[in-house]
């Protein structure tokens, strides 16, 4: 991408504007009165430089645009005011292109109506003080020719930036979609991993046996099982002192069931280690029939609920849980 300077662009600004000063300074002894062309120079002098001031924000505040265009407006009355419509004056007509600079510095700045009542104003000013004739003699036509080029180029401009915001938010849409789903790759590579180091030793001893298990064997079997759906379900809520004390509690005959719902993703790393150490202690400290953890929905307060249930005595095991009395319920906050 080519792009000009923001510096180089005001000095080209300044030295045009520079130009017509001293092409009015030059010819004030053409009008019958030089002091009304004085007062328009220092009009347009002051209207350029405050124009032209260099400041961080692009679009010209609103009333610089209206003082600008008051310019435009008198500028004209008072140079033609001292001139003769019939008689040649030369130079002294330099506030045409004056008007016609400043108004495209005005379009520049994205200041697009103030631009083109400006020179819409010297058009008609020219028009009722020579006729319409005194558009092409004047060079007011050059004017209106280059307010409507620098609002092409406005327009043009403000259309690429927008494109290029929305091009880069789609990039970085983009970019971050690419990592969730190289995350979501790493991650499944890295649980499938540990799959396979769970389970693997226990599968070459069923082949081996080619099946025929003994009760111990069976009972390791649905210890990996429960582990390996630790894995799958549980996710952030395993730390190794977690699946250590869960192991321990299924040893003890405890069903333990870790849902892991996506709730304590956001934590760091040291608030998540406080929070699953309180898990680890939780599942240690209790005797429970079975122990469930889930984590809580983001936004709430709490990072993970852990819930214990006791089997009444005198019912039979059984998969529901309504029956089942609560023998602790623990909220682990946030923070």
């Amino acid at each position: 991408m080519i792009t000009v300077p923001r510096w180089l662009l005001l000095v080209l600004g300044a030295m045009f504007s520079a130009y017509h000063v001293i092409l009015g300074i030059y010819s004030l002894n053409v009008p019958a009165s030089p002091w009304p062309a004085i007062v328009a120079l220092v009009l347009y002098s002051v209207a350029t430089i405050a124009s032209l001031w260099p400041v961080q924000r692009i679009r010209m505040p609103d009333w610089l645009a209206a003082f600008d265009l008051a310019v435009c407006i008198v500028l004209p009355l008072l140079v033609t005011s001292q001139l003769d419509a019939n008689a040649q004056n030369g130079y002294a007509t330099w506030y045409v292109a004056a008007v016609g600079t400043l108004m495209t510095i005005a379009a520049a700045r994205r200041q697009l109506a103030a631009a083109w009542l400006g020179v819409i104003a010297l058009a008609v000013q020219s028009v009722v003080w020579d006729g319409v004739l005194s558009l092409g003699t004047l060079g007011v036509i050059g004017s209106i020719v280059w307010v409507g080029i620098a609002h092409m180029l406005t327009a043009a401009l403000t259309t690429a930036a927008r494109e290029t915001r929305r091009y880069a938010q789609a990039e970085r849409e983009a970019a971050a979609w690419q990592a969730a789903q190289d995350a979501h790759l790493f991650e499944g590579r890295m649980r499938l991993a540990q799959t396979n180091r769970i389970a693997a030793p226990m599968l070459r001893r069923i082949g081996d046996r080619e099946g025929r298990l003994t009760d111990d064997q069976r009972r390791e079997c649905r210890m990996l099982e429960a582990a390996i759906r630790d894995e799958i379900r549980g996710r952030m809520l395993l730390t190794d002192a977690v699946r250590a004390e869960v192991q321990r509690a299924r040893e003890r005959g405890t069903v333990v069931t870790l849902l892991d719902e996506g709730g304590i993703d956001d934590l760091d790393e040291p608030t998540r280690d406080r929070v699953l150490s309180r898990l680890a202690e939780a599942v240690a400290g209790s005797s429970a029939d079975r122990i469930i953890a889930r984590t809580a929905a983001e936004g709430s307060a709490v990072a993970v609920t852990v819930v214990g249930l006791r089997e009444p005595e005198g019912v039979l095991p059984s998969d529901s849980t309504d029956d089942l009395e609560v023998e602790f319920w623990l909220e682990i906050p946030r923070t």
